[in-house]
């Protein structure tokens, strides 16, 4: 390491010092989980741009592990695996993480809070954001533009959409890699009976398949064939392909859901006029979304008895993160100006604790603090 980067690692350390104190003094107790780490969790559940970018070993008895790209699962299999796993904790940490990123250092330092078990979901999505600012103001950056979504109420209206399991699977996977829907909604509306492929046969055979009867069929092919993956895909992989495309040989995602999907996702502005503008689409297309839209009504309460500007922050229906496990409240915190660099980025991860194995669902939210971006801009705006 040069002394120009030895200096800045020491001063984004410094700055974070003081944030865990702060956060410490909020009630979260400091998280060290290890730096080696299963592989599984990380390829099974991350986002798309983490899995591309994991350092992996694999150990003497053949078990793939990595070093940790973030802190959130490793957090969360520690607190599962504590005496508190199912009550109401809350953590922080400061620790090196690990990932390709071309161009830049592969290790960089990573603090943040994981808050689980909390029932209170709305009132706790609104304490993280108003942590999040916290932890910005400590670094002496003030000017900083609140970005926010909601993947419930995408959710909620696929659900509500009664849409075909492989429809819905495509379009969340969509959302989550962030990805054009707008342009995918274009092809799922397209006819596409017109076009004969090589496994007709096979797509015959999945006509009318759930997703567990498409896995174990093309399961029993991969071991005829003798082989487990195809192309880097994975036979679970594999299944969704061939079963979304019998789905759609049987015809297009109607005209109606495709109308609703895209008025849904041109919502954007301050959260009040977003909810205003799911109820009027809600009656419009006699649609029920309402549990989804009380809760995101009742975050927005939560969030301006924090003292957070409601009217200046941004929401859109089309805003995600990019990771998988996300399944409400996502936000990020830029200083303005900055492009699409975030300086804290979080939200609610409520199906984690299951996929992880927890016999029980478990409530759970936090976010990230990208100490060295803030230290830099910290620098600048003290300068």
């Amino acid at each position: 390491m040069t002394a120009t980067a030895t200096s800045n690692a020491a001063g984004s350390a410094a700055w974070a010092d003081t944030l865990l104190l702060s956060f410490g003094q909020a009630g979260y107790v400091r998280a060290e989980p290890a730096i080696l780490q299963p592989a599984e969790p990380f390829l099974d559940l991350s986002g798309e741009d983490i899995r591309k970018s994991l350092y992996l070993t694999t150990d003497l008895s053949g078990d793939e592990l990595c070093l940790r790209p973030d802190l959130t699962i490793p957090v969360a299999r520690d607190y599962l695996s504590s005496g508190r796993a199912g009550q109401p904790a809350g953590f922080s940490y400061l620790g090196p993480v690990f990932r390709y990123r071309n161009g830049q250092s592969s290790e960089f330092l990573q603090a943040g809070i994981e808050s689980f078990g909390r029932q209170d979901r709305a009132a706790a999505d609104a304490e993280m954001l108003a942590l999040a600012l916290e932890a910005t103001a400590a670094f002496g950056v003030r000017d900083v533009e609140i970005r926010t979504g909601d993947v419930a109420l995408f959710n909620a209206l696929l659900d509500a959409l009664d849409l075909y399991p492989v429809w819905r699977r495509r379009l969340v996977k969509d959302f989550n890699r962030k990805i054009s829907l707008e342009q995918d909604l274009e092809r799922l509306a397209a006819a596409t009976t017109a076009t004969r492929s090589e496994y007709e046969g096979v797509l015959a055979a999945l006509t009318g398949s759930d997703r567990k009867a498409a896995l174990a069929f093309v399961t029993d092919l991969m071991s005829i064939a003798g082989t487990t993956n195809v192309g880097g895909r994975t036979t679970a992989e594999i299944a969704d392909r061939f079963l979304e495309q019998s789905t759609l040989k049987g015809g297009a995602l109607p005209r109606e859901a495709i109308a609703v999907l895209k008025r849904f996702l041109s919502i954007s502005g301050n959260p009040d006029d977003a909810v205003a503008e799911l109820r009027a689409l809600t009656n419009d297309a006699k649609l029920d979304l309402s549990a989804a839209i009380d809760q995101f009504e009742s975050r927005v309460g939560f969030m301006a008895a924090r003292g957070i500007d409601v009217k200046g922050t941004r929401f859109s229906t089309a805003f995600g993160r990019g990771l998988d496990y996300y399944t409400g409240f996502e936000f990020e915190l830029h200083h303005r100006g900055n492009g699409a660099e975030p300086l804290v980025a979080g939200g609610r991860y409520d199906g984690l604790m299951t996929q992880l194995g927890s016999a029980e669902p478990i409530p759970a939210v936090g976010f990230s603090v990208w100490v060295d971006a803030l230290t830099r801009i910290g620098r600048k705006v003290g300068a």
